[in-house]
């Protein structure tokens, strides 16, 4: 059994502004405040990087993801693992931007959930980033134009 998020946003701003608002370590907490509130540290978009999202934790979670980007392709892929920083199994997330009508299609896939265990993680952490792509990032967005 195998879970996955996948999102799809279209957003007015080009592909360059979004690129920006979901890779620069200080816009990045302000639209994943609307979830966790996770603020990446050690983050560059190059391959290889290691960097950690840290947020505040909670009961059961230390509040810590680590994190290795896998693939960067400015301003239309970024590709990075994530690990639980309590363990678990590690999965994906990769981020893809295209001009789409004026502005940009975002799709957003995190892959990689196995077992119960990941079905109940998929769905509690798709719940949580389709609130950070549909609130979060706009109002950033907002802000830039």
């Amino acid at each position: 059994m195998s879970s996955t998020i996948h999102i799809v946003r279209d957003y007015p701003q080009p592909p360059a502004t979004v690129w920006r608002a979901v890779t620069d370590p200080d816009l990045v907490p302000r639209w994943t405040a609307t979830g966790a509130g996770g603020r990446p540290e050690g983050f560059a978009p190059t391959v290889g990087t290691g960097f950690r999202f840290v947020a505040k934790p909670k009961p059961g979670w230390n509040g810590v993801v680590d994190c290795v980007v896998l693939e960067v392709s400015e301003p239309s892929l970024l590709r990075y693992s994530w690990t639980d920083g309590d363990g678990g199994d590690t999965t994906v997330v990769a981020y893809r931007l295209e001009p789409h009508a004026g502005g940009t299609r975002f799709t957003y896939d995190h892959t990689g959930f196995t077992g119960v265990g990941g079905l109940f993680m998929a769905k509690l952490l798709g719940n949580v980033r389709r609130k950070m792509l549909t609130v979060g990032l706009p109002a950033v967005l907002a802000g830039l134009d």
